[in-house]
């Protein structure tokens, strides 16, 4: 970087770096990356446009910038990315959380508003928590609610529990260590899963932000993508209480294979996948029997 820049110069600096690179977002993640670097908010970095960097302050944004020229996801460099709204502590073992998952919570919602006895407090249980982004997200919304979030990476759940933490829904959200479903037995109205749905052939053709960064166990599907959901799905099935709901994302393409493996499980579709902002058929309900 050059000599004597300000705040704002190094800014404008490191935005056309990115651009140049066809990265995507190029001015959030400079004003991201320099904030992270400067220990300083968007007010702080307003505030201080004017002041001149320190040797070490532009070494320290030059070692992040390089990273991003690499590939390496913004989020992952600075360690947080907001979800619904929440920020969100990551780590290796978490996959960065996306817009498209907001689909699911979404969809949930809409759900919840549909299980009969709805004025119950809620039971939620999310498959594959990561960093608990689905499962925090749904408990901001529903005070009433308290759930569980699974996952096999004990790192995941340290990161999950110490958002709930961190956002003060710790009372109300409990982190198991299993594969998906496999140690919980007490009925749920409403499950929720973000899984593993790339097939195994397509991850080499992932951005790099993702091959490379997200954990792999996060991504791979298996061979047609669908492996996690041919286990999730029936174990999940059974745990539901009558007129309860299970949302799941999908891949592109994967709405129609996805309902039909919740029919298999006798789970009732009968309501279109929710579609995410570029269009894409992103989110599956399919609710239990009622009683």
């Amino acid at each position: 970087m050059s000599s004597g820049l300000t705040i704002d110069s190094a800014r404008r600096e490191l935005t056309a770096r990115l651009t140049a690179a066809s990265l995507d977002s190029p001015e959030l993640d400079a004003r991201l990356l320099i904030g992270a670097a400067l220990g300083l908010d968007l007010t702080g970095l307003i505030s201080q446009s004017k002041r001149v960097l320190t040797p070490l302050e532009q070494q320290r944004i030059a070692a992040m910038a390089e990273r991003r020229l690499a590939g390496e996801p913004a989020a992952r460099i600075v360690g947080t990315k907001e979800f619904w709204g929440l920020p969100l502590r990551l780590s290796v073992d978490t996959l960065v959380p996306r817009p498209d998952t907001e689909t699911v919570v979404e969809l949930a919602l809409e759900a919840v508003s549909a299980i009969t006895g709805s004025g119950r407090a809620l039971r939620i249980a999310d498959l594959g928590t990561g960093s608990g982004a689905i499962l925090l997200a749904l408990l901001s919304e529903l005070p009433d609610a308290c759930g569980v979030g699974t996952d096999i990476s004990l790192d995941a759940l340290r990161t999950a529990r110490g958002n709930a933490i961190a956002l003060g829904l710790s009372n109300r959200a409990a982190f198991f260590a299993c594969s998906y479903a496999s140690a919980l037995s007490a009925p749920f109205d409403l499950i929720v899963s973000n899984p593993p749905y790339v097939s195994s052939r397509d991850i080499s053709d992932l951005s790099v932000e993702v091959r490379a960064h997200d954990p792999h166990r996060a991504l791979d599907g298996g061979p047609s993508g669908l492996d996690a959901y041919a286990v999730l799905i029936p174990e999940s099935a059974r745990l539901l209480r009558p007129d309860g709901a299970m949302v799941l994302e999908v891949g592109q393409g994967q709405s129609d294979d996805v309902a039909s493996l919740m029919t298999r499980a006798g789970l009732i579709v009968d309501i279109p996948a929710k579609a995410d902002l570029a269009g894409i058929p992103r989110a599956v309900w399919g609710r239990k029997k009622p009683p």
